[in-house]
């Protein structure tokens, strides 16, 4: 399991303005592309700029995959998208070692994992041995290949897609796997007005097409820099905790959240008081991400399906119940 990156001297006012700039672009660029849905579009450039993955759920056609593109294209650096079928092999991902006959040795031919930004479409149609060919990658940015250990260039992120219907001939997400994914989001069906703009503006050509960089890798790596600077105290770091615990406790759910959890929400939480121009996380940062990063990992209990009671729902009820911490200084 990895643990929180070391947090760097403090950053000055002029490294939150260059955050806040830059995910301002961010967001407009994405924006062309995606109708109505600013939550959905802020917790992809927060991931983002968490280090984290993010899991895309939804029904066919509410753009899964043109967000993840979406995101992908708004940043110039290396992007490889990967098609999961089930004849996807796991070398397809990692890359595989082949003989060379000019240098008489075995040379390694890098797989679509490596790039700063890997968009996995529809990755449970790929078989459990193939999904797995990700995990390694996704926790410690590297890949083992014949007894060797390749490292990926950082920025890194995968932006999966996954459909929950049409499950015949699919191989649901293990736990393990789901829970490598820093946060999950669903699109929704878009309000009738956004639906309108989008025939307005969708019908004649692709917007993809169209979406120009609004940054690169290197930036992305400096603004990382900035969230790990943002503050911590004492009092929200319990708070995580006790929220998290409170999951593992609860009667609704079978399986609890994972202490890779309260890191990935803690992680997830310094990147929204950056975004928001803030120097530390206040008690709403942790709040508005309990669903998105917490819900995709606990397992609802029987009786909380016959109450049609999901897991948002169920995270939604704990987060309202916990008590939020008491002021002090840290």
């Amino acid at each position: 399991m990895s643990t929180t990156a070391t947090s760097s001297p403090l950053a000055g006012a002029g490294d939150f303005d260059e955050l806040s700039e830059v995910a301002a672009r961010v967001r407009r660029a994405m924006e062309q592309v995606i109708e109505g849905k600013p939550d959905v579009v802020e917790v992809a450039v927060t991931v983002l700029l968490a280090e984290g993955h993010l899991l895309i759920e939804d029904v066919p056609g509410v753009g899964k995959t043109m967000l993840a593109k979406a995101l992908a294209k708004s940043i110039d650096c290396s992007v490889r998208r990967i098609q999961f079928t089930p004849d996807l092999l796991p070398s397809d991902i990692t890359g595989v070692s082949v003989f060379n006959q000019e240098i008489r040795d075995f040379e390694f031919k890098p797989g679509a994992v490596f790039a700063n930004i890997v968009v996995g479409d529809e990755i449970n149609r790929a078989s459990p041995k193939t999904q797995a060919a990700l995990l390694e990658s996704m926790e410690e940015r590297q890949v083992t290949v014949d007894t060797t250990t390749y490292s990926l260039e950082a920025p890194f992120m995968v932006i999966a897609t996954q459909n929950p219907i049409e499950m015949e001939g699919t191989y649901p997400l293990p736990e393990a796997q789901r829970d490598r994914f820093m946060a999950r989001v669903s699109m929704g069906y878009p309000e009738p007005a956004a639906e309108l703009r989008m025939l307005d503006g969708h019908a004649a050509d692709d917007p993809l097409a169209n979406l120009q960089p609004v940054t690169d890798g290197q930036q992305i790596l400096r603004l990382v820099k900035t969230v790990q600077s943002v503050h911590v105290s004492e009092s929200m770091k319990e708070y995580a905790v006790a929220l998290v615990g409170a999951t593992r406790r609860s009667q609704e759910l079978r399986l609890g959240a994972s202490p890779r959890s309260t890191l990935h929400l803690v992680r997830a939480a310094r990147a929204a008081a950056a975004l928001d121009s803030r120097e530390f996380v206040l008690p709403d940062d942790i709040q508005e991400l309990a669903v998105p990063v917490l819900a995709h990992r606990v397992l609802p209990a029987a009786e909380a399906h016959l109450g049609g009671r999901g897991a948002a729902d169920i995270i939604s009820g704990l987060v309202a119940s916990v008590p939020l911490p008491r002021t002090r200084r840290d």
